[in-house]
């Protein structure tokens, strides 16, 4: 079993900062994945951004330039900087961990306001 608990949501303008961040415990294997996905209001869960326990980032086109995802192997913690928010990034954000299967988070909610 793995446990994920998010924390770093909340309302913030448009152009504003947010931090999300993300705590991973329990059966911990590697490699595996870490990870960002949202879900907004009546449209299906989609992939922020991404990254390896070896480092590799990969993110959503609509973010990119504007987000940036970091880990921390000796914390088990991932973290999405997110900067230049937008209205459309209003959502719920949820964390993922992907070894031998994929574990999600209980999911924080983002809301810009324009």
């Amino acid at each position: 079993q793995v446990q994920l608990v998010e924390s770093g949501g909340g309302l913030v303008q448009a152009g504003g900062s947010l931090r999300l961040s993300c705590v991973a415990s329990g059966n911990l294997i590697n490699p595996n994945t870490m990870a960002w996905y949202r879900q907004a209001p009546g449209k299906q869960r989609e992939l922020v951004a991404a990254i390896t326990n070896g480092g590799s980032t990969n993110y959503a086109d609509s973010v990119k330039g504007r987000f940036t995802i970091s880990r921390d192997n000796a914390k088990n913690t991932v973290d999405l900087q997110m900067n230049s928010l937008k209205p459309e990034d209003t959502a719920v954000y949820y964390c993922m961990w992907s070894g031998w299967r994929n574990y999600w988070g209980q999911g924080t909610q983002v809301t810009v306001s324009s």
